[in-house]
């Protein structure tokens, strides 16, 4: 893969629907930009396992079965935002809510940032779900784990409650000049080649 030299850091948020893709789309433009994936889960997880401080607060949370706050969720983005060099920050489903974009856009300016493009990954959700589906299938066929959410009632549930969710973000984002669309239901290479446009603008 060729490596894209960037003329300044790039902060990105990716938003869209469980399946959209927004975990591959990341993990490509952190590879061929020298960016950084900032994942909730991969960094809870990452937490837990670290023995600092706060990764002994994840533990103890999610432990007893509670929801991770929003504060710890910052917390663990402020940790990322000071400490990793790197050439911007790929936000991968998160924020989710309005009061966790507020919160992002006061830390990113504390830490003397900003952030330049949100990136709606745009989906067909009767499709989509059909794409899960058929994962699932292949996945299970295969002898390996598949989510047990992974049905067409509980898709459309989570379709339903994500929209629920971010419809707000979407408006909040585009009154902030921020919000880019992106065909999610294209191949991964023309999606990529899509998300690097967007990149490059923002660079610039």
């Amino acid at each position: 893969m060729t490596t894209v030299t960037q003329t300044r850091p790039v902060n990105i948020i990716l938003l869209g629907p469980p399946g959209a893709g927004k975990g591959t789309q990341a993990q490509l433009l952190a590879e061929a930009r020298n960016m950084k994936q900032l994942s909730t889960g991969d960094m809870l997880r990452a937490a837990r396992s670290s023995g600092t401080e706060m990764g002994k607060r994840v533990a103890d949370v999610m432990d007893k079965g509670e929801l991770v706050t929003d504060d710890i969720v910052i917390g663990l983005i402020e940790e990322q935002l000071t400490t990793v060099q790197a050439d911007g920050f790929i936000f991968d489903g998160f924020p989710r809510t309005l009061a966790q974009a507020d919160a992002l856009d006061a830390l990113l300016k504390k830490s003397g940032q900003r952030l330049d493009a949100v990136v709606a990954m745009e989906v067909d959700d009767e499709v989509l779900v059909k794409r899960i589906l058929n994962r699932a299938e292949q996945a299970k066929a295969a002898g390996q784990p598949v989510r047990a959410d992974d049905n067409e009632e509980s898709l459309k549930l989570r379709l339903m409650e994500y929209y629920k969710k971010t419809s707000p973000l979407m408006g909040y984002y585009h009154a902030k000049g921020a919000l880019r669309h992106v065909d999610a239901m294209a191949d991964i290479a023309s999606i990529a080649k899509d998300m690097s446009a967007i990149v490059t603008e923002a660079a610039g």
